[in-house]
């Protein structure tokens, strides 16, 4: 049997860090049910409810999670026929706080707590008005335990978090880290350098990069692919770049995409499957297309120059139709790594 019955953490989350998943590790250890709130008014950019969600179900999928925004809020409001009530604001006083959170547990969890796990000076206060609320209708007091309140045994911050998660990555976990992994992807024609120049920005930035499924799947099939394996190729593809996020540092690079499979199933079809196409639409943060300036080589499995072109347009085609930005990368090897480094740089600086 746990200490407690049930217990309760409250916090913003934003985002998950070892400080937070100490605190939630000892609440969890000690009790037999774990509730766990989340909110924040107004958001942080890049931390959504959906996205802490994920968070709090990847790491602790035992305990009970409710992250909320006002929409979310208001839904479950609805669902159960009570008044609709918002979040309050993150520069309200603590008490209005208090008192939301109690509201919270009786009328939209409908459960009670004997305890409530802090790191902060507010803690027994906290404590104090839920009890209060809680013996207003029946219901037990509730005690206060800290944990770690001097921030001696995990000494991170949310906000000194913010403003780095790639310095600051050794306090957050894979699950939460790769999240704030940045995806660039290099496309282009056959015989203008992507793999070499995805494994060379990969190593630049000491990272890691998605290697061309396609291409793999070509060879050990002897260059025979059905019209099935080009969703296959996608999928697969995807499930790469997915795996990769959490071994990767700032930047994921990602050699070829969705969209490149997409053209080869009309290449070579004349159609695609409607689940490719979807697939095709996968966003990244910079897309990098290698022009076609270079000498074509012919290793044997490739067409020829004139395909070269023709993909090459396709893809200008594409991407226009699409709106998605894209740089162009011309030139020599060295000039095409300069310029991509310099883009993935643009887009740290906001640009």
């Amino acid at each position: 049997m746990s200490e407690w019955r049930s217990g309760l953490v409250v916090g913003k989350f934003c985002p998950l860090h070892r400080g937070h998943q100490l605190l939630l590790d000892q609440a969890q250890a000690a009790c037999d049910e774990l509730v766990v709130i989340s909110y924040t008014k107004p958001e942080f950019d890049g931390m959504a409810p959906a996205r802490r969600e994920r968070w709090l179900t990847a790491l602790y999928p035992q305990a009970r999670h409710w992250v909320l925004d006002d929409a979310r809020l208001a839904a479950h409001c609805r669902r159960l026929g009570i008044p609709v009530r918002m979040l309050p604001h993150n520069d309200e006083d603590d008490d209005t706080h208090r008192r939301f959170v109690a509201w919270l547990l009786r009328e939209v969890i409908r459960a009670s707590v004997d305890v409530v796990f802090t790191s902060e000076a507010y803690g027994p206060g906290f404590a104090a008005v839920l009890g209060e609320e809680q013996q207003r209708h029946g219901r037990n007091a509730v005690t206060h335990v800290a944990v770690d309140p001097s921030r001696r045994q995990v000494p991170v911050s949310g906000s000194t978090v913010r403003v780095d998660p790639h310095a600051m990555r050794d306090q957050l976990a894979p699950q939460v880290y790769r999240d704030f992994v940045r995806r660039v992807v290099v496309i282009g024609g056959e015989s203008t350098g992507k793999s070499t120049l995805a494994e060379k920005l990969a190593l630049r930035r000491g990272s890691v990069h998605a290697a061309e499924y396609g291409r793999e799947l070509w060879e050990a099939q002897d260059g025979q692919l059905q019209e099935a394996d080009l969703l296959q190729i996608a999928r697969t593809q995807v499930e790469r770049e997915e795996r990769l996020l959490e071994q990767a540092n700032g930047w994921l690079v990602c050699d070829t995409s969705p969209l490149t499979t997409l053209l080869y199933a009309q290449a070579m079809f004349g159609r695609a499957d409607p689940q490719l196409q979807v697939l095709a639409a996968r966003g990244y943060d910079l897309v990098l297309l290698c022009e076609p300036d270079v000498p074509f080589v012919q290793d044997g499995t490739r067409r020829d120059d004139a395909f070269r072109r023709w993909q090459h347009a396709w893809y200008l085609d594409e991407l226009e139709k699409r709106a998605v930005p894209y740089h162009r990368l011309h030139g020599d090897w060295d000039a095409r790594e300069r310029a991509a480094l310099a883009a993935m740089e643009q887009v740290e600086r906001g640009g």
